[in-house]
């Protein structure tokens, strides 16, 4: 309703107040339709990407984890995640694609859609971030291409991320950054620190230096916070470089997680973030010695009964059921033969036992396992056909120092270990 009043002795109305009074309305309405309109994107955006960003990351048995999300003004492209993979590690994705609406949030998808795929394949995290890169270019030449009228032609498409992998048996984190700010170690001792890194290129350049990752020592009982630049936005950074708000808030390493969580929101409702502020917190822990066997094995024949007669002793103790030791027999085996076949010493053989039983052999050869399916002629499969079959999931993973190939099974009446 617009509504206009005279007072007292005023003057009746003229023409001239008329047409004021008609470019008042014009103009309120406008403003009107556009907030209308923009509340309807921002509704729409916000909704894309609450359905792509995980509702609940799961913890695991050596990781506890907990996250905040608030989402900036204008709907930003902040996202999180936690991707269980091979050995009983985890990975803990943060990253921010730049701009608003409902193109920032699809573009988000994609690429939080794209790590997980890469992740499965074992990727280091300097090298997983480089392969991101690709399809971050790949989508920025897809938006250059579109029409010079189209909106998004003239919104370059610009992402930053951050990959870190924790290994519970080194007790170990290694992370890669892509433009993204660095990781926040916070130790039992409540001292902080930032591990020296080398930032690469953000997501999407043409052009900038190779991805590095960087390894720190996690003891029992640390928390590492990854999160996007607007928790960072106000607070000075002290002297060691590590943000003042993570130093005063979250070096409180024995409080629960979600607590530090709601202390961090508390912090950001007194500033205004511009864009979204996302913090992914994870208390790490060892994995327990007790489901966890490794033996080194000779470069021989005789080295695949040696491992079959640790895997049996082992599983017994272990209680798992016959069926599944009889296949991770096998599983052991095969891999222990391709091994001396095709690998290079020293052979390591490792059982972990957690939400699966996992069956790993390592080589210091680089060469690449190739899955052989079974001829006519064949009873059952050959080599890795064998495992593929055995096995939940295999993979092979690479490390400065060879390979590992690893396969899982389920485990149906075991608990997680303690």
């Amino acid at each position: 309703m617009l509504s206009f009043f005279r007072t007292g002795g005023s003057d009746p109305y003229d023409e001239d107040d008329v047409g004021l009074a008609r470019d008042v309305a014009s103009h309120t309405a406008l403003c009107i339709d556009n907030a209308c309109r923009f509340t309807c994107e921002y509704t729409i955006a916000a909704t894309v990407r609450g359905y792509q960003l995980p509702r609940c990351p799961a913890s695991h048995s050596t990781v506890e984890t907990a996250h905040l999300y608030v989402p900036g003004f204008s709907g930003g492209g902040g996202w999180f995640d936690t991707i269980p993979l091979s050995g009983a590690r985890t990975a803990l994705v943060v990253g921010e694609v730049a701009g608003s609406g409902i193109q920032t949030a699809t573009t988000m998808g994609q690429l939080r859609t794209v790590i997980r795929s890469l992740a499965a394949l074992d990727l280091q995290p300097d090298e997983l971030l480089a392969r991101l890169n690709d399809t971050a270019a790949f989508l920025a030449a897809e938006r250059a291409a579109l029409p010079a009228g189209e909106p998004l032609h003239r919104q370059p498409l610009s992402a930053s991320c951050v990959y870190a992998v924790y290994d519970p048996v080194t007790c170990t984190c290694t992370f890669a950054r892509a433009g993204h700010t660095a990781p926040v170690i916070i130790r039992p001792d409540r001292s902080t620190e930032v591990p020296e890194s080398t930032p690469g290129p953000l997501l999407g350049s043409a052009e900038g230096p190779p991805f590095a990752a960087t390894t720190a020592d996690l003891p029992h009982g640390s928390i590492l916070a990854l999160c996007t630049p607007s928790i960072l936005t106000t607070p000075p950074a002290d002297s060691e470089g590590a943000p003042a708000l993570l130093r005063e808030v979250l070096a409180q390493p024995g409080r629960p997680l979600k607590d530090l969580c709601d202390d961090t929101l508390d912090t950001l409702r007194s500033k205004d973030c511009p864009g979204d502020a996302v913090l992914l917190l994870a208390r790490t822990r060892p994995f327990p010695a007790h489901s966890l066997a490794t033996w080194l094995l000779d470069q021989e024949p005789a080295a695949a009964a040696t491992a079959r007669g640790h895997t049996r002793r082992t599983l017994a103790d272990w209680n798992v059921d016959e069926d599944t030791a009889y296949a991770a027999e096998l599983i052991v085996s095969e891999l222990v033969t391709n091994a001396i076949r095709y690998g290079a010493p020293p052979l390591q053989l490792r059982l972990i036992k957690n939400h699966t039983l996992t069956c790993e052999v390592h080589d210091d050869s680089a060469t690449s396992p190739q899955l052989r399916h079974a001829r006519t002629v064949d009873e059952g499969g050959r080599g890795l056909f064998i495992v593929a079959q055995l096995a939940q999931r295999w993979g092979t993973r690479y490390t400065a120092e060879g390979k590992t190939v690893w396969s899982e099974q389920a485990l149906p009446h075991s608990g997680l270990p303690s």
